[in-house]
């Protein structure tokens, strides 16, 4: 059971009171009872709510229960490791003859983190009022602290995706058109200040999973000071090298502060598991009979996604924050409570793989659709040559062995190769299009075990709390920024931290720290794929790290071809410009006239 939960009904700042009247009353205009933002805050619990409804909107954000195409945009559809398929090609965020500052994803990010702003302003007063009777100063200050790192937090983002944004820090009861935007530096310090003043009431750690922890604010301080030293090193500014020092600092902080380590042994609620078997049902239906099984081998990287074990309250101590999902909270009522990740993320093998494959069961990889794919880089190139040897590349962690269940094949109960998959016709094109439908399962998104069958649910969803932030993206992190400071080969060994931890074969040197930082990147897709957002991790590197890599790894070649020009930012919503009527707002390099 979750301690932080999300409920349907969340009390709201402006809500009306309704009051019983006696007839003569019902026409004088003397409201005893009307509600104004200065009087609708009697209780620091009210105040606490507003706090829930933003947790709740952020972990909206991350998992996307409703599956938002512009949140699938957000966190990195289009980018060099995920794309569509063909089924979904009219949802592509890679073709850019239809990208422009018009397109939907750009207004609802943009705005999806003011929304964020405003509960945190909100917020923030409410703390002030002066009928507020807090129990301690100490809780008054971890409740200011929550909001002000929101707020911080909501600018970080902004700033990596549009670069500098106008900033708001009280809340708005009248109509504005004149907002002025900021640099990006500015935008960055901004968040920098918030988050530098508030990281002393922010606890060590909580027994309420997914509250926020010092932790994360290093975290985010340690990537804010990175993106401001980029930006800084970008425009000529100096400033840069002092900021990447802040930036190793800080990550020092988390890796090195003694609360966090890298799970590198057997742990959590399928510790006793030698062995994970799943059962091949015979045209992939449970009406028939179990014809055969599939086995393999957990290891600790596996065990970090698995159910009850990502909270560091669950023992796991890379976990910095985590997104709250409770099964029992989406029985009763928040129908959010969920990670759709096997439908969402999933391969769909019954359709062009239907010779061998047929069903939604865990045989391959549950009820997939494919709203998002994974890039052939993600899938195969990351791992090529002497990066094979890889834990995150075992068949429990990265599934590639799926074992054929329709009766009438030729590899009926025996490994279907890829070979086979990915060739079937003898036009290229085709064979194309069946690719971008049927690809390696991560343990991220789907189990060998799906919560809730008995009660009706299918295998579209998993029940676990998903990450925000882990450990290895603060060691990367860190990593980038001493490769910045021209210490390659301390870069080198941070990411060594992860490549011994995944037991690889190959350990990387100064050398392979290349000047486009691809060896990070490279290790970030390894590590964190499914989990970053990967547009804000290229479009915060500056130059043209972010279309270099789309170009080179987009899995349409429409996206090569569509893509004649630069840009290291998202465009200003064009709604935006056109509404602050009274400021003149300047698009983003790149986007003008597009």
């Amino acid at each position: 059971m979750k301690i932080l939960k999300f409920s349907s009904i969340l009390f709201l700042a402006l809500a009306l009171n309704l009051i019983s009247c006696n007839d003569d009353q019902f026409l004088e205009e003397n409201p005893t009872s009307f509600y104004t933002i200065d009087n609708a805050f009697s209780t620091p619990s009210q105040i606490d709510q507003v706090l829930v409804s933003i947790y709740s909107h952020i972990r909206d954000l991350w998992v996307n229960p409703s599956e938002s195409t512009w949140l699938f945009n957000m966190k990195g559809k289009g980018t060099d490791m995920y794309d569509v398929p063909v089924i979904r090609l009219s949802n592509s965020f890679s073709d850019y003859s239809t990208i422009n500052a018009d397109h939907d994803t750009f207004y609802e990010v943009f705005t999806t983190w003011y929304y964020v702003i405003n509960r945190a302003n909100l917020a923030i007063y409410a703390a002030d009022l002066d009928n507020i009777t807090w129990s301690s100063d100490e809780e008054k200050a971890y409740v200011l602290a929550q909001a002000r790192f929101f707020r911080a937090f909501a600018y970080k983002n902004l700033a990596e995706l549009f670069g500098g944004v106008p900033i708001v820090t009280e809340i708005t009861t009248t109509a504005r058109f004149d907002y002025e935007r900021s640099s990006r530096i500015e935008t960055y310090q901004y968040a920098i200040d918030e988050m530098e003043a508030i990281v002393g009431d922010l606890p060590e750690t909580t027994s309420n999973g997914g509250r926020l922890v010092k932790g994360a604010a290093y975290h985010n301080l340690a990537e804010l000071y990175l993106a401001m030293g980029t930006e800084m090193e970008e425009e000529g500014e100096s400033g840069a090298q002092t900021a990447y020092n802040q930036s190793v600092s800080y990550a020092d902080k988390v890796i090195d502060g003694g609360t966090y380590a890298l799970m590198d042994s057997r742990f959590g609620s399928r510790v006793n598991e030698n062995q994970v078997a799943i059962d091949i049902y015979e045209n992939g239906s449970t009406g028939n009979d179990v014809v055969d099984t599939i086995q393999f081998t957990p290891n600790y990287y596996w065990d970090l996604f698995q159910e009850d074990n990502v909270n560091y309250q669950d023992g796991n101590t890379e976990c910095i924050w985590a997104a709250q999902i409770d099964y029992d909270a989406y029985k009763a009522e928040d129908t959010k409570s969920k990670l759709n990740y096997s439908r969402t993320y999933g391969p769909v093998f019954r359709d062009v793989a239907k010779t061998w494959f047929n069903g939604t069961l865990e045989d391959v990889g549950g009820r997939g659709v494919s709203q998002v794919n994974i890039t052939m880089y993600t899938r195969d190139s990351i791992y090529a040559g002497d990066y094979a040897d890889d834990m995150r590349n075992s068949d429990i962690v990265f599934r590639r062995r799926f074992k054929g269940n329709v009766s009438t094949s030729d590899h009926y109960k025996e490994i279907v190769p890829w070979s086979l998959m990915y060739n079937q016709s003898t036009d290229e094109n085709t064979n194309i299009n069946n690719r971008s439908e049927v690809y390696p399962v991560s343990c991220k998104i789907a189990t060998d075990s799906y919560t809730g069958i008995s009660d009706g649910e299918n295998r579209s969803n998993l029940f676990r709390d998903d990450y925000i932030i882990r450990l290895p993206e603060t060691i990367l992190l860190r990593a980038e920024a001493k490769q910045r400071l021209g210490n390659k080969s301390g870069a080198a060994a941070d990411v060594n931290l992860l490549r011994e931890r995944a037991q690889c074969g190959y350990m990387v040197t100064a050398d392979d720290m290349d000047d486009n930082f691809n060896t990070i990147l490279d290790e970030r897709a390894r590590e964190l794929v499914y989990e970053e957002h990967r547009w804000n991790t290229l479009l915060r590197m500056g130059g043209t790290i972010a279309v270099d890599r789309i170009r080179k790894y987009a899995y349409w070649s429409a996206t090569a071809a569509t893509l004649t020009f630069n840009f290291n930012l998202w465009p200003i919503p064009q709604t935006v410009i056109d509404t602050n009527k009274d400021v003149d707002i300047e698009q983003n390099e790149g986007w003008t006239n597009r």
